[in-house]
């Protein structure tokens, strides 16, 4: 059974005209996973997960990838309850994302990301990676999905 995202509502902000590159953001305490993508494709890949907890080094390797990819618009994945309701990461997460649109002054946007850590396990089991192999990617791998969800639900020019 594969689940899909693509039912998920866009959070707050919403860029419909923005093309080019995307990177998404599946926003953790400890890692952060980062997804690529474009919007003419509308493809997202799993690109790489920053394992740091320390905010600066969090900020440097994300201006790295800023100064390589040259995005047009940032996603950040919205975590909540199952219910939608906020928990703590929920704040952190947007705090995260005010921060991303404050030091590099690009558009910033946020997706629901209920259940794509759950999706991006799935996805990898599929590919036949075990769970002790999943650690080092699925948060790259949860990117993916959240902006594989974005790319899902623009409306299609």
């Amino acid at each position: 059974m594969m689940l899909s995202q693509s039912h998920l509502p866009i959070i707050e902000r919403s860029y419909p005209d923005i093309t080019g590159t995307v990177l998404a953001f599946d926003f953790g305490e400890k890692r952060i996973g980062v997804a690529v993508g474009e919007t003419m494709l509308k493809t997202a890949h799993a690109h790489t997960t920053i394992s740091s907890e320390i905010t600066g080094v969090r900020f440097t390797a994300i201006k790295k990838l800023i100064d390589e990819w040259q995005p047009s618009l940032l996603i950040v994945g919205l975590p909540t309850y199952l219910d939608g309701t906020e928990h703590t990461l929920t704040q952190l997460a947007k705090k995260f994302a005010q921060r991303l649109e404050g030091r590099f002054n690009l558009p910033v946007m946020m997706m629901d990301e209920r259940l794509s850590s759950v999706e991006a396990s799935q996805q990898l089991s599929n590919a036949g990676i075990n769970a002790r192999e999943q650690k080092s990617i699925i948060d790259a791998v949860a990117a993916q999905v959240i902006l594989q969800s974005y790319f899902d639900s623009v409306q299609k020019t």
